[in-house]
Order: structure tokens, then C-alpha cells, then sequence
């Protein structure tokens, strides 16, 4: 039998078939690295229109997370994406580098500063100890194939950026935003430091809630505000209870707040826990359930009565000699309660807005480790906590107590600590929401940015409206100081402070935060030295990174404000995105950014958050190295990221299936351009068959979806159009078809060739669609494909070089909609003969079909070229009136089809069953077809 092998053109590459990125992705990433190519990007770039997505800065602490994955491989994507579509998109990487988790864990190493260590000497440590954790996160960064200016970082803690927060802090204040006050803020009694809203989740907790008795001590001044008087002696006994789950708070209770509009009633009943007639005053709409909480089963209302006329009336302090009164509040709801409100300025914000109004004392006689004062009544010097059990047993022993019970509900925590926090009022300084109109500006400025989804907007607008005013300062170390000189009689700051404030960033510039306890205040302020004190708070850090577009985007030549994308967490908008926007327009008047994009958070497949306690947190450094960083920038891309991501180790690995698919579609393409010599081999779209024009110009139909998709960041479409592209239309279609003419046909026809330019312009196209999200596989494919070209894929453009098709062209893309239609009819009928053991292959398959005169037009054009189409050795085209009796109707109306195997011989050079097979006797064991394409002119194809 003659070896007809070296008369085919067998495909042939050096590209792999078998990935091995974990092994192969350390070596193009070292390449990356040493041949900087993020600045030869850069360079070739420069002059074009700018995009700016600015980073928002990771915490720099621990090792990376799913979660930063997610969101740098994403930001890497739209980098990448607008960059092949022209436009010069540097990209500055952050950290976020002050703060408490870097001091607890500097503590853990050498203790708290002042004991064991100085003050500088603890932030040298906090300083290096994050510097460490930025190295780490960079090389995990760097390893996901992410893009960006790695040796020009910022970082929060870089003297120039501290120097610059201070700069914001100025502006800040000059713009009218700043305000002092002794408010009730989240206070953190591990963290010894009050906390931004940003630094609150909500935990359920259980709680001791009680009913407490309020005496009125003037039941006759009571009985006066009565349209109509209540029956009651004078001297009769009447309460106002009040429900409260905090009994801690008690001993700062000044007030009891009813609502204006709620109608109150008095109640008369028999309390069980007292066992005697008592005259409760209640909300109407309440009356019924608290009577039931209280055991009272047999009770009359005998009075009814607005709030509004309650306002002033004497009430008596439970267990201390005060008499606090009865004031309105709107913020008195029915939803559970009385209808009256236990009111203490300094342990709730609501209490205090209101307290304002009437001038109450907001008394704090708790300390910043949770401990009542020495000098607080019955409870000096106990846990807040431990005391509610000492309070309830004083309620008791007063006669206060009406009810009491546990309950579970939702409480405010520390986000590190996962701690009960508690409200209490301290001196701190505050960004005022509605001094010189903030909350105004920044409301109106929400409506110029286009959130995405389009919620967000609702979301952060509902935040903001409600949001109380912004504590930024903190009680610690690591952080830049509150650089403000506070008069030590008015409390005023100084009238020079935006010079002040200037001249110590300029020596924060120089030498960094520690300076601001070096500064001598004579230096600064001459004579009036002794008048001021230097403030010891540090700043919120969430103002460090919320200032980033003044300290960044403002001040890198290469960047522009404002930035066109922010691209965060969902969970940022009570954090990053609001702190910026609000400092945006404090400082600006504007907004910081024109979009924002939002991704969630990953969830195991159960929806729990991922936690190293619960054993579900899969680990990026770990996928990276078994299955390489591409697979997990595929699952990242394949996700609906704009919700919540559920994943697991299963999950990602379903990723690779998809990428082994694009993978060996890349590698076909590349193995049959071997020898393709660009200058001399590529056809114009007029030379080349119909077929390929159609595959090329499918190809330009997606690439316009791709990167209209890329614009709208739906890149889970996109991976679903490309999928779909290599396995529907390239494999199971087109690709399928042409291996015969590329195979058998002669090596520098026209055939050969047209298929050829065909795959050449799709593999153009198709490595730049996954160079995005695929980084380094496209970057392989780029080395191995024909013709010169820009050192790396990440410094060329979109293709544009795909030929459509003509308008009139008849073999357009519906009409290979139709033909690829039947092809899957025949198929199918193919593959039940072939599980009936009547077929082998489908190439041993005679095919008659049975049409009528819309299929027949179509399915004729093709000639006996049809056959090449069906991938069988004979294609019969016959009326549907003459369908036999056992032709198999198909799952297309006017189609029937009768498949035969072949009894023809087997050509042994193409494998096609052919009547003419040994005709040739120079040639007994092939078709006059191979013949043709080994000793003659060779064949001509005009479609297929």
C-alpha cells in the first residue's frame, strides 16, 4: 500500500496542545517583567485619547483574597480592553496603608507604643510592617498577569501622600466643611477609637430588653393637658414606660421622647408583676401589644391624648434623683416599644439630633474602655456590659422594672473585631454634611455620574441622605495627624490655618507623619505659642484613600481628573466610593470619577461568605499554581460579577474546559498557517471561496459584539460569544469543513490558500478578543503567529483588516445560517446510524435530501460541493414530492433525508467512499479527485 502522508499538508506548530500554564505562565510573566512592557505600552500609546481607571487602594495586610483577585482581574480587563481600542490607559496601582489592623499587628510583635516602645519607634514598625505586606500583594498581583506601574505605586503612607492628605484636610476646611463637636459616635471599645459608618457591619446579638417605668412626678399638671380630663385622683400614680435594649444607657438618660402626632392613651390595669391597679401612658397604636408584654388582661383606656401636648410634662429618672422631661421626636416610631422613647444625647445619634433642640446635657460617664466613670452613681468603674445585669437588679429594687426578656437582634460590630460597639460621646471632628450645603452637592453630583448598575445610584443617594455627619479623627498612633492648632479657651483653630496647615505638609513631605510630634509650636505660631495645643487625633482612613483623586489623579502627569471609571465592590459604597465622593465635591465641587462599576462578593456554593474558619476559602496563589492564573481570569470574566459570585474549586475548574476549547481552537488555526507566508499567500476577499469569506466576515460580525461588550463590561458575554465562536462555528462548522480542502488539496491552490487567509485573519482577530482576559495565552499565540508584527500582542490594536461581505452577496450570512442548519440535520441522523452500528464514519455515508424549492435553491448553489459541506462522499439533492417512504423527516419543514453507507471503495489519501477509486492504475488506491491534487492541475472549489 503506497504512503500517500507526504502528499498532504498536514498541520504543524510549536504551539502546545497541552497548556502547562502553571509552569509556563512564571517564564512569559519574568519576559513581561524584564522587557517592561507595561512602559513600551505606554510609549506606544502616547498621544492618544486618555481612559483613566483609578485604582482603589487594597488595605495592606495579609495575603491576597478571592475577592482581590476578582477585582484587579477585572480592572485588568478594561486596561487592557480600551487599550487595544487606542487609547493610552495608564494604570496606577494603591494601597491603603494607616490604620488599626496594621497597629494590631505591629502591637502583637513589640507591643503598644509608649510602653515598650516610643511612639516613632512604633510607627518606623507599623511603616515597614506594611511595606512588607505591599511587596507580598504586589507579587500576587503581578503573578495574576495584571498590567500596571508596579515600581511607581502609591501608597498611603508615602511622605508626598501623607503630605497631600493634609493639603485635602485644608481645602476641607477652608471650603466651610469642618466642624467640632462633643457628639455620640460608633466607638470600638477593643479598637479604643471611635469608627466611620464604613467600619460598622451589622451582627445579630443577644440583647436584655426591658420595660422601665418613667413616674410623672406632677400627675395634676398631667390631668391639665387633657381635652377631656381622664378620671383620676390627683395624687394618683401614673408611668411612662419606656423600652430599651441597651439598659446601659440608663444612667445618661435626660429625656423621654414621644412623637407630635401619635395619639397617646392613659391605660388602667393590673400589672403582673406588681399585682396592683397601674395607670400606664402609651401609644394608641401600641396599647394592645405592650398590655399583652405586661400581663395586663383586663385594662381601660380612661384618657386620650395627643404627643404634641405631652411636651415639657416632669417625668422621674428611674434610679437617680433627675427629673428629665418629656420632649417630641419625629424619630419615635410604633414599629415595637411604648410610643416613648428613652432619650441620652450621649450614647445615641438620633438622641442627640434631638436633645440639640431642647438643650439637653449630653452627659458620656463612660470612659474609651467601656467603663463607667468613678464618679457615675451605683455603677462607677464597670464593664458597660457586665453592668446591664447590676441595672436591671437596681430597676427591680426601685420598682421600675415592668418587663424584661432576651432577644436577638441586629447590632452594630466592629468589622475587625466582630465586638458589640457602643455610642458615646466624645470630642471629635466632623466633615458636616449639611454646612455650606455638602449634602446637597453631593446628591446633585451623583445624578452626573452613570453607576453601574444602574441601582447604585439609588443606593449610594439613600446612604448619603441618611448618612449622619463624617467623625474623622481617631484615637491612635499609625496615621496622619489631625495637623490643626486648637486655642486652648475657645476651641477655635487658629485664623492662619491654611498656612499653618501648608507649612506641616511641607515638613510631612520631607520626613514623613512623625515630624507633626517633633514641631515645635513656637516655630509655627511665635508669640501665640502658649494659647494653642496641637490636636492628638489622627485621621479616618477612609479620608487617606478618599482623597486619592487629589493625591493621585490630580497630581501623576500621566493620569487625569477626574477619572473616567472607579471599579470596586458592591460594599464600597458605604465605603470608598462615598468617602471619595464626598471629599470630591468638598474639596472640588465635582465629582471624582464619570462611571462606577461594581462587582460582589464571592460566596461558596451555599451563599456563606468565605472564611478560613469555615474551611470554604479557596485561595488565588493555590489555583494559580495548579490550574495557572489564565483559567482563574476566564472564571473571573465568565461570571455575572455584578452580583454576587458563587464559586468553589469546582466551579473554576469548569473554566478550563472552556479554555481548553479556545486554546485547541487557536491551535488548529496556528498549525494550519504553517508555511504561510503573509506577503506572498494572502488572498484578496474577491479570490477567496464563499465559505471562507463567510467565516471571515462571521468573525468581524463578532469581533463588533466583542468589543461593544468589552465597552459595556459584560465580559461574561463575551466569553459566551467566543466560546460559542470556536465551538459552534469554527469547530463544529467551518473548521470541520475545511480540513479536507486544506489536507488534500495542493499545497499553493487556491483552495488551500483561500482557507488559509481565512484562518489567518480569524486568528488575528481572535487572540486580540482574549488577550483581555486570556493575557498570557494570547501572548503565546501571538509569538507563534506568521508574519511580523508589534513586540506583544498588548501594543496592537483591534483587527481591523476583515473583509465583509458585499451587500449583494447571495452566500451571506443567512445563507450559511440555512446550509449549517441541515448540516446539523444530517448529523444527527448520521449519529443514530452510528450508534446503530449501520455507520462508521460519516464519510461512509450517502445522503439524499428531500427538499422543497426554498431549500433546493440554496442547497444546489453549492453543486457537488454540497458533499464537502455534509462531510460525506455523496450528496443527492431530490424534490420533496419523491421522498421515499422511508425518508426521516427532520426537525426542518420541507426537509426529509435518506442516509446510505457507502458501498463504494475507501480512497486511501482522503478517506472519501468514491465509485472511481482505482481508476488510475498508477494510482489503484485513490480517487480520480487525489489524483488530480497529487499529478495534475489539481482541484478547483468555488464555495466549500
Amino acid at each position: 500500500m503506497t504512503d500517500y502522508k507526504d502528499t498532504l499538508n498536514l498541520p504543524q506548530t510549536d504551539f502546545p496542545m497541552k497548556a502547562n500554564l502553571a509552569q509556563r505562565e512564571p517564564e512569559r510573566l519574568k519576559h513581561w517583567l524584564d522587557s517592561d512592557i507595561y512602559q513600551k505600552i505606554r510609549a506606544a500609546r502616547a498621544g492618544g485619547e486618555k481612559f483613566i481607571l483609578h485604582d482603589g487602594p487594597p488595605y495592606a495586610n495579609g495575603d491576597i483574597h478571592l475577592g482581590h483577585a476578582v477585582n484587579k482581574t477585572l480592572k485588568d480587563i478594561i486596561v487592557k480592553a480600551k487599550t487595544l481600542s487606542g487609547y493610552d490607559v495608564p494604570f496606577i496601582p494603591g494601597w491603603d496603608c494607616h490604620g488599626l489592623p496594621i497597629e494590631l499587628n505591629v502591637e502583637k510583635k513589640i507591643g503598644k507604643p509608649g510602653a515598650k516602645v516610643s511612639v516613632a519607634e512604633f510607627r518606623t514598625a507599623c511603616r515597614q510592617y506594611a511595606q512588607k505586606q505591599v511587596d507580598k500583594q504586589r507579587e500576587s498581583f503581578k503573578r495574576l498577569g495584571v498590567f500596571a506601574d508596579w515600581d511607581h505605586p502609591y501608597l498611603t503612607m508615602d511622605f508626598k501622600y501623607e503630605a497631600d492628605i493634609i493639603r485635602s484636610f485644608a481645602k476641607i476646611i477652608e471650603n466651610g466643611h469642618l466642624r467640632r463637636g462633643f457628639r455620640p459616635v460608633h466607638w470600638c471599645v477593643a479598637c479604643g477609637s471611635a469608627l466611620a459608618e464604613a467600619e460598622v457591619e451589622y451582627q445579630d446579638k443577644p440583647s436584655s430588653a426591658i420595660d422601665v417605668r418613667f413616674d410623672v412626678k406632677d400627675v395634676s399638671d398631667l390631668l391639665k393637658r387633657f381635652a377631656t380630663s381622664p378620671a383620676l385622683e390627683k395624687d394618683a400614680f401614673v408611668s411612662v414606660p419606656i423600652w430599651t435594649t441597651t439598659p446601659w444607657t440608663l444612667p445618661a438618660n435626660q429625656a423621654v421622647s414621644v412623637h407630635p402626632e401619635f395619639t397617646y392613651v392613659i391605660a388602667q390595669g393590673q400589672a403582673e408583676s406588681t399585682r396592683h391597679v397601674e395607670n400606664f401612658l402609651i401609644a394608641e397604636d401600641l396599647l394592645e401589644n405592650v398590655m399583652t408584654r405586661y400581663g395586663v388582661h383586663d385594662y381601660q383606656v380612661i384618657g386620650q391624648i395627643k404627643g404634641k401636648a405631652l411636651e415639657g410634662l416632669q417625668l422621674q429618672h428611674p434610679f437617680y434623683d433627675r427629673i428629665v422631661p418629656v420632649i417630641l421626636g419625629a424619630h419615635v416610631t410604633t414599629e415595637t416599644g411604648t410610643g416613648a422613647v428613652h432619650t441620652a444625647p450621649g450614647h445615641g445619634l438620633e438622641d442627640y439630633v434631638v436633645g440639640q433642640i431642647y438643650n439637653l446635657p449630653v452627659d458620656n460617664p463612660v470612659d474609651a474602655k467601656g467603663r463607667f466613670l468613678p464618679d457615675t452613681q451605683l455603677f462607677a468603674g464597670e464593664n458597660v456590659y457586665d453592668a446591664n445585669a447590676h441595672i436591671i437588679d437596681v430597676l427591680k429594687e426601685r420598682g421600675a422594672l415592668i418587663y424584661t426578656e432576651t432577644i436577638t437582634h441586629s447590632y452594630p460590630h466592629c468589622w475587625r473585631h466582630k465586638k458589640p460597639l457602643i455610642f458615646r460621646a466624645t470630642p471629635q471632628w466632623f466633615v458636616d454634611m449639611n454646612q455650606e450645603h455638602l449634602r446637597e452637592s453631593v446628591l446633585s453630583h451623583i445624578t452626573e455620574m452613570k453607576w453601574i448598575p444602574p441601582w447604585g445610584a439609588t443606593r449610594i443617594a439613600d446612604m448619603v441622605v441618611n448618612r449622619p455627619d463624617w467623625c474623622i479623627s481617631r484615637q491612635r498612633v499609625w496615621g496622619v495627624p489631625v495637623a490643626l492648632f486648637i486655642h486652648k479657651d475657645t476651641g477655635e483653630l487658629h485664623q492662619d490655618n491654611a498656612r499653618l496647615m501648608e507649612e506641616v505638609a511641607k515638613r510631612v513631605e520631607k520626613k514623613g507623619v512623625d515630624v507633626w510630634d517633633k514641631i515645635d509650636s513656637t516655630e509655627l505660631l511665635g508669640d501665640e505659642a502658649d494659647q494653642y495645643v496641637k490636636s492628638s487625633d489622627t485621621l479616618d482612613v477612609w479620608l487617606d484613600s478618599g482623597v486619592s483623586h487629589a493625591c493621585v489623579v490630580l497630581q501623576r502627569d500621566e493620569l487625569r481628573f477626574p477619572a473616567d471609571l472607579y471599579l470596586e465592590g458592591s460594599d464600597q459604597y458605604r465605603g470608598w466610593f462615598q468617602s471619595s465622593l464626598i471629599t470630591s465635591c468638598a474639596i472640588h465641587n465635582q465629582v471624582p470619577c464619570h462611571q462606577v462599576l461594581t462587582h460582589g462578593f464571592t460566596l461558596d456554593v451555599s451563599g456563606r461568605k468565605m472564611s478560613k474558619s469555615v474551611g470554604n476559602v479557596i485561595v488565588p496563589e493555590k489555583v494559580m499554581k495548579t490550574l495557572g492564573a489564565d483559567v482563574l481570569r476566564l472564571w473571573v470574566a465568565s461570571t455575572d460579577y455584578r452580583g454576587d459570585i458563587a464559586v468553589s474549586d469546582e466551579i473554576i475548574k469548569r473554566a478550563t474546559d472552556t479554555y481548553r476549547r479556545i486554546r485547541n481552537t487557536a491551535r488548529f488555526l496556528l498549525s494550519n498557517l504553517n508555511g504561510f507566508n503573509l506577503n506572498e499567500h494572502l488572498l484578496k476577499p474577491e479570490k477567496m471561496l464563499a465559505l471562507d469569506r463567510w467565516a471571515v466576515d462571521k468573525a468581524r460580525l463578532i469581533q463588533e459584539d466583542v468589543c461593544k461588550a468589552y465597552d459595556e463590561y459584560q465580559f461574561n458575554l463575551i466569553c459566551q460569544k467566543i466560546h460559542h465562536f470556536c465551538s459552534i462555528d469554527m469547530g463544529s462548522f467551518y473548521l470541520d469543513i475545511i480540513k479536507d480542502r486544506q489536507y488534500t488539496t495542493q499545497k499553493g491552490s487556491i483552495a488551500r490558500r483561500s482557507a488559509q487567509s481565512a484562518m489567518y485573519h480569524i486568528i488575528e482577530a481572535l487572540v486580540r478578543w482574549i488577550a483581555p482576559i486570556l493575557s498570557f495565552t494570547a501572548e503565546e499565540i501571538w509569538q507563534s503567529m506568521p508574519g511580523e508584527r508589534e513586540e506583544s500582542v498588548f501594543i496592537a490594536a483591534w483587527y481591523e483588516n476583515m473583509p465583509a461581505l458585499p451587500k449583494t452577496y447571495s452566500m451571506n450570512q443567512a445563507y450559511w445560517e440555512n446550509v449549517a442548519a441541515v448540516r446539523n440535520e444530517v448529523n444527527k441522523e448520521i449519529e443514530r446510524l452510528r450508534r446503530e452500528n449501520i455507520l462508521g464514519s460519516p464519510l461512509e455515508a450517502e445522503v439524499v435530501l428531500y427538499v422543497n424549492e426554498k431549500h433546493k435553491k440554496i442547497l444546489t448553489s453549492l453543486e457537488d460541493e454540497l458533499r464537502f459541506v455534509l462531510i460525506t462522499s455523496s450528496a443527492v439533492i431530490e424534490d420533496l414530492a419523491n421522498a421515499v417512504t422511508d425518508a426521516v423527516d427532520t426537525g426542518i419543514e420541507g426537509l426529509k433525508l435518506q442516509i446510505t453507507a457507502s458501498t463504494s471503495p475507501k480512497c486511501a489519501r482522503c478517506w472519501h467512499r468514491r465509485a472511481d477509486v482505482g481508476e488510475n492504475p498508477d494510482h489503484p488506491e485513490i480517487c480520480d479527485r487525489c489524483v488530480e491534487n497529487i499529478t495534475g492541475q489539481g482541484e478547483v472549489r468555488q464555495y466549500a
